[in-house]
């Protein structure tokens, strides 16, 4: 740490207190979409207090975290989410009251059946990949409701909690679906015109630095293109699943998503210091840019979405002297010609068919396969009954430890336990932080309110403004990425669990610190047991995804290079890259759970958490380099420039990528940086002057591409330095 003890010498903080600074300062940062989640998790929140404070119905806890739970980021995940949430509680209800009644007098039977059932439910939770929410609440509520059968002897009493807590978690979905249906409702197909419209105009920011009318603008990384790409194509699925489309609109609203992702990369490859050379060259960009205006009101207007319906310009090959402006008009022709293709003719109308395109073009506008109920390996991969042993007895040991001290405020132990429990020792251990993180937050904020503030309140009114802003910080945590949403749920339900648990004002603090310290003892059980039986780790996957990524690449390249010899401009690569970026997002995922993961041998946790964000870098930029390439080449195609050597340059990337590819995926991995590719043949000095011009430009790409070969790292069994691949980056 820097001091600030003389003058010139500013302070600073740690570097590990830098890092978190900077984690939150990017999670918490304001998103479209998000206020109104928080805004409908709030007033969801705020009706199933007065309900339930009204009423006396108990179990309010766990009423809220069912808003929590089913307010989703829009209507369609929102309905999904409860009526899963309402199925699975209904189911363990019922099991827990059949547990009850076939062996309520006999307590080891009793554990062993529920231990059964939670078996089975854990199992069934990894394996079946649509329901795991409700073999989740399965296994939860069972387990769970075996430390109310040793609380009280009365089966009457017992039947009825248990019945209570399916109206605690029935009413609130009921109340939140009705919330999100009418008030404020967040339609998938409106977030994805919105969004569209939003990558649009960034493209014509970008555009108007071309041609002067402004010194900078909107700034579009890898990763803005990663995440925007992602986006698309998830808000694409829910629209889908919202509303039936039409086989010819399904296509044609696949078509217009690839569009904007293809316009969204060469607005980014655009370097900032590119200007429109002449008056030609400027009104070609105009024209581009009131292009993209007429596509961003067609998405925006019901009767031509998803369809554009607007003529375009005539533009020649001469006209336009950079080449992403030229990609991006060529992009406008290829996304017209396909709406045109996908709408049927009147007769075709008349039968209720539609036009059926062929080849590339049916490949580009096929919609994305539904994943299967089951896992492939449902019931053959070991790990799945290796996860549920190992998630069974770290709950058990909790059940023990919970009974052999006779300390009831800590139950939060085996729900900890459970909850922490994932498929690999990252992802767990994240889970667990979060946990952790949020019950600290939320039991400081219980003890303050308890000390200073409920003294001073009386009412539903004071309750509500006690409530609500520590609800509002919570909702609008959960509401950010999976790697801080849960701490926000967990800072609100452990705040609830404090202070809204029963009818009256709690004047007893240690409820929260029994439950605080069940919450750490449950995530310190279940983490040891998962590192000491059965441990999985996602390094070997990660490297295994990473090489799988990097051959998308290469078949991109592959078909860039072939798309360069057709007869007319196609973008029907266009869905591979989309494709792409999605892989890269899952890695990016990924990586973040292997970088928690624990490993016995000293920096080798580091080391491969160092090579796979390198990796990764490396090929964002290789495959923003090869598009980047492949526009120049299409430039020059039209232009009348050779491109022989061109499309010899992006097979032979394609191949050193599929080599190192495949070396990576190796047992073990010897993959070694591919050499720079020979450029002689792209360097080759035509006798036009403006060939020549064109050709440097392309070889400038084409550096690109090598500088992003010889970046990988080199990754290999042997346990080398960090310098390396960190020189390589």
């Amino acid at each position: 740490m820097i001091g600030s003890t003389g003058a010139g010498y500013p302070f600073a903080w740690p570097q590990p207190l830098a890092r978190l600074a900077t984690f939150l300062r990017y999670e918490l940062a304001a998103f479209p979409g998000r206020t109104n989640v928080t805004l409908r998790c709030v007033f969801g929140s705020a009706i199933v207090i007065v309900i339930s404070m009204t009423l006396q119905v108990p179990e309010l806890p766990v009423s809220l975290i069912a808003v929590f739970f089913v307010t989703q980021a829009n209507v369609v995940m929102t309905r999904l989410v409860g009526i899963l949430l309402l199925l699975g509680t209904t189911v363990a209800v019922g099991l827990t009251i059949g547990v009850y009644k076939l062996s309520f007098d006999y307590p080891m039977l009793r554990i062993i059946v529920a231990s059964a059932i939670f078996f089975c439910s854990v199992y069934l939770m990894r394996a079946v990949t649509k329901l795991g929410l409700v073999f989740f609440l399965v296994s939860l509520v069972v387990i769970y409701g075996q430390t109310f059968a040793d609380l009280t002897d009365n089966a009457e009493a017992l039947v009825r909690s248990v019945l209570w807590v399916w109206v605690a978690v029935a009413y609130p979905v009921a109340v939140t679906l009705v919330i999100n249906t009418l008030f404020l409702p967040a339609e998938p197909e409106r977030q994805l015109r919105d969004a569209m419209r939003r990558q649009l105009e960034a493209a014509s920011s970008r555009l108007d630095v071309v041609i002067g009318a402004q010194e900078t603008g909107v700034q579009i990384g890898p990763l803005d293109l990663q995440r925007n790409a992602l986006a698309l194509q998830k808000l694409m699925r829910f629209a889908t699943m919202r509303r039936r489309y039409s086989p010819s609109d399904a296509s044609a609203m696949l078509a217009c998503v690839t569009a904007v992702s293809r316009i969204a990369e060469a607005a980014e490859s655009i370097p900032d210091d590119t200007h429109a050379r002449g008056a030609e060259a400027s009104a070609v960009v105009r024209s581009v840019q009131r292009e993209l205006d007429s596509l961003g009101r067609a998405i925006g207007d019901n009767d031509q979405w998803p369809r554009w319906k607007e003529p375009a310009q005539a533009l020649t090959a001469q006209s336009s002297s950079i080449a992403a402006v030229h990609a991006m008009w060529h992009t406008f022709d290829a996304l017209r010609d396909a709406a045109t293709a996908a709408t049927p003719s009147p007769q075709q109308q008349s039968r209720g068919e539609a036009i059926r395109p062929a080849g590339a073009e049916a490949a580009a506008t096929k919609p994305a396969p539904h994943p299967a109920l089951l896992e492939p390996d449902a019931f053959a991969n070991p790990r799945y009954a290796r996860f549920a042993l190992r998630t069974l007895l770290s709950v058990l040991v909790c059940y023990v430890f919970y009974e052999a001290v006779a300390w009831p405020g800590i139950h939060t132990v085996m729900l900890t336990s459970l909850i922490v429990a994932l498929p690999s020792l990252g992802a767990s251990r994240r889970h667990g932080l979060l946990r952790v993180s949020g019950a600290l937050i939320g039991s400081g904020l219980a003890l303050f309110m308890v000390a200073f503030v409920i003294p001073h309140l009386d009412g539903v009114t004071g309750l509500l403004s006690m409530s609500l802003p520590v609800i509002a910080l919570g909702a609008w945590v959960s509401a950010g990425s999976e790697r801080i949403g849960y701490a926000g749920v967990q800072l609100m339900f452990t705040f609830a669990l404090a202070l809204l648990g029963s009818f009256s004002p709690p004047s007893d603090l240690t409820e929260i610190r029994d439950r605080t310290m069940g919450i750490l003892l449950g995530v310190g059980v279940a983490t040891f047991i998962q590192m000491s039986v059965w441990p999985e780790g996602e390094a070997d996957t990660l490297r295994g995804q990473l090489a799988a990524v990097l051959r998308e690449i290469a078949a991109l390249a592959r078909a860039n290079a072939k798309a360069l010899f057709e007869e007319r401009h196609t973008h029907a690569v266009g869905p591979l890259a989309s494709a792409t970026w999605a892989k890269l997002a899952d890695c990016d995922a990924m990586l973040a759970r292997v970088a928690l993961e624990p490993d016995w041998r000293e920096g080798e946790t580091d080391r491969v958490t160092l090579l796979s964000q390198t990796v990764l870098a490396q090929s964002r930029a290789l495959l923003m380099a090869i598009e980047a390439f492949h526009d120049e080449a299409m430039l020059d195609k039209a232009t009348g420039v050779p491109v022989e050597s061109a499309g010899a340059f992006q097979t032979k990337a394609a191949d050193a990528l599929e080599g190192y590819a495949a070396r990576l995926a190796a047992e073990p991995p010897d993959a070694r940086a591919p050499v720079a590719l020979d450029l002689s043949g792209l360097l080759a000095r035509p006798t036009e002057e403006a060939a020549a011009a064109r050709m440097q430009a392309r070889a400038l790409k084409a550096r690109r591409i090598n500088a992003g070969l010889t970046g990988l790292p080199p990754w290999t069994a042997e346990a080398g330095t960090l310098a390396e691949p960190a020189a390589a980056g």
